[in-house]
């Protein structure tokens, strides 16, 4: 297995075009940059189109209009910017598009700081533009993970027709870890498989082949069939799109739920707590919707586990999906910050002993 010492972001991209992205359109901004600006060098080596929009606005704009043909297409951002993104997210969501969209995730709200943060936790799973509609959201917690979700992210965003998003906080982006990268996928558009979209239509082709992307639907009764069709879609996803690691779970008498590179603070605290006997184990959503909450029910429904301590950098937002998956069932804590300050190995250690005192 060859190794290669790559940063988050770049390996990110190059994942993407190795999945058959070829094109890309986005706007600069930390923690985020240095993914268009690997882009804008290596998408012209494979015969990609990369383009600088003039704003977010723009940029999911142009990822509507290239994903209606059929191709690969990605953007990314950082939180402020996907928040700029979300009613051009939300047109690709109604109008059924595949495309893949990166939040890198800053400190906020606002313009809040360029550190990383997992405040975006609602934005990504409960929808942050107008309408009733769910992305495929992916946490990963190492770069590898990233790599492995982007080469199949594009083929479950075409399956379900729906937009992938990848909530992946700033760490992620900005570190180096040895990565294997995958080979090069070799992707082409097939009118067959994708007759919904805009490959071309000829006169004397067959009425139904001309393909219409909309999202307007100015009767009510259309708009609520179309509604229908996509919450269908949703329940599917929700069957067969769950994903989520348990580690040291088995016997534990403590679980800790976390996300992202919380989750991999939380498996240092897990394997010195054990070193001094005390049995705590980790659940971690890898995707974070569809949230697995049968799957988390199963892990802490044994009479042995006495609490759990969910643990984010935000105020608690999947603390909400933790709490409806137990259902009352065991007493869930929190522990976490606002902003960009991330829990230490030590913090988490203290609150864990104190729940097993019943502090």
């Amino acid at each position: 297995m060859a190794l290669t010492l790559m940063k988050g972001s770049e390996a990110i991209a190059e994942a993407a075009i190795r999945a058959g992205a070829r094109f890309f359109f986005g706007y600069p901004i930390t923690p985020q940059t240095e993914i268009p600006e690997y882009m804008s060098a290596r998408m012209p080596e494979v015969g990609g189109c990369f383009l600088q929009a003039e704003s977010e606005v723009a940029a999911i704009n142009m990822v509507y209009g290239a994903a209606s043909t059929g191709a690969r297409v990605i953007t990314s951002s950082s939180s402020p910017g996907i928040s700029l993104k979300q009613e051009g997210i939300s047109y690709c969501a109604g109008a059924q598009l595949p495309c893949v969209i990166l939040n890198v995730m800053r400190g906020g709200p606002g313009l809040g700081n360029i550190q990383a943060s997992q405040g975006d936790y609602f934005q990504g799973v409960k929808g942050g533009g107008n309408g009733d509609y769910h992305l495929l959201t992916y946490a990963p917690s190492s770069v590898q993970e990233a790599i492995d979700i982007m080469m199949f992210a594009f083929e479950k965003s075409e399956k379900y027709r729906i937009p992938v998003l990848f909530l992946a906080d700033g760490i992620i982006a900005q570190m180096m870890e040895p990565v294997e990268m995958p080979e090069m996928v070799d992707y082409k558009v097939d009118p067959e498989k994708k007759p919904w979209a805009t490959t071309g239509w000829k006169p004397g082709d067959a009425p139904e082949k001309r393909a219409v992307i909309n999202s307007l639907y100015i009767d009510t009764e259309d708009l609520a069939v179309h509604n229908e069709r996509l919450q269908k879609i949703y329940d599917e996803a929700k069957k067969n799109e769950q994903m989520w690691e348990c580690y040291k779970t088995d016997d534990a008498e403590f679980v800790i739920t976390a996300f992202g590179t919380v989750a991999r603070i939380a498996k240092t605290a897990i394997d010195e707590l054990r070193e001094e006997g005390v049995k705590v184990g980790l659940f971690r959503p890898i995707a974070v919707w569809p949230f697995p909450y049968d799957a988390l029910l199963e892990t802490v429904k044994p009479e042995r586990v006495k609490g759990i301590l969910d643990v984010e950098v935000n105020e608690g937002q999947m603390l909400e999906d933790v709490k409806l998956a137990v259902n009352g069932l065991k007493n869930v804590d929190f522990f976490g910050y606002c902003g960009s300050q991330f829990p230490t190995t030590d913090e988490i250690k203290a609150k864990i002993l104190a729940m097993k005192e019943g502090k």
